[in-house]
């Protein structure tokens, strides 16, 4: 089998470039002052942005918690109004069942 020093290879390859880009490396990292404030400002500004965004996520996200409470809230006063209309409309069927035995007993007093 062969043997294969991918290391030595990758380090021959990159030799050239590696030494041309160390040549090169204090030319491209110079930055001027007003290059410099330009990137703090715009770093600045994105941190800020990312404080208001995690800000406005929190407040979000306690909105949401104080809905899902009153969610809660509105869905047991739903189900307690709801149980309580079916026991009127069966308390309304009763009372009228009533009201036609007593209107079926003076109609056979009429005859």
């Amino acid at each position: 089998m062969p043997d294969f020093s991918w290391g030595k290879e990758a380090a021959d390859d990159a030799g050239p470039m590696h030494r041309n880009q160390s040549a090169a490396e204090p030319e491209t990292l110079a930055l001027s002052a007003d290059d410099f404030s330009a990137l703090e400002e715009r770093v600045s500004r994105a941190v800020s942005i990312v404080r208001k965004e995690r800000q406005a996520r929190a407040e979000a996200q306690e909105r949401a918690g104080q809905a899902e409470v009153q969610l809660r809230e509105q869905t047991m006063l739903m189900e307690n109004l709801q149980k309580e209309l079916n026991a009127m409309r069966a308390e309304r069927d009763h009372v009228r069942q009533r009201v036609d035995r007593l209107l079926a007993q003076l109609n056979m007093l009429e005859l």
